[in-house]
């Protein structure tokens, strides 16, 4: 029974930790490292950006995939998380973050995710076509993290700035 219990905790922790990350989905966990490969430490260091991001630490994990970028400058989801890191980190990035998302969706174009948290970016920049651009397309890939961004474009329209993104200030 306390095995059950244990267990039933652990679910319970990792769902919150899920949605206090505001949709965080499976693009951004930590990759398979491929053994023997050129990409391996390319993806060996995204994985510790994951783990550092994971952490909240922004500025370290920025660090960390702008290395495995650097190793392999194709790896969509390095380009995401370099975005998200640098959001997180200030309007002052906001502009660089857009080039990492929009490079993200060239080298992947089905990578939800990085509409979710584009489309919130746009939010965040008072560009609510973009968003809603960003939202159209993902109602055809994943409902939920449409549903999320959704939220946070009505909460910009009617003038709460925070709305539907406040969990990523907490």
């Amino acid at each position: 029974m306390k095995r059950i219990v244990a267990a039933s905790a652990a679910v319970l922790a990792a769902v919150g930790l899920a949605l206090a990350l505001d949709g965080w989905a499976a693009e951004s966990d930590p990759l398979p490292v491929p053994k023997g490969t050129p990409r391996e430490q390319a993806v060996a260091t995204y994985n510790d950006g994951v783990r550092l991001l994971l952490e909240k630490r922004y500025a370290d994990a920025q660090a960390r995939f702008e290395g495995a970028l650097a190793l392999d400058e194709r790896l969509a989801e390095a380009h995401n998380n370099l975005a998200f890191s640098l959001r997180m980190q200030g309007a002052q990035n906001f502009d660089r973050a857009l080039k990492h998302y929009d490079r993200a969706l060239e080298l992947k174009p089905d990578l939800a995710v990085a509409y979710m948290y584009r489309g919130v970016l746009f939010t965040q920049m008072g560009d609510l076509q973009r968003a809603a651009a960003d939202h159209e397309r993902l109602l055809k890939l994943d409902r939920n993290l449409a549903a999320q961004l959704g939220a946070a474009i009505a909460g910009r329209a009617s003038g709460d700035a925070r709305s539907g993104i406040a969990a990523q200030y907490e």
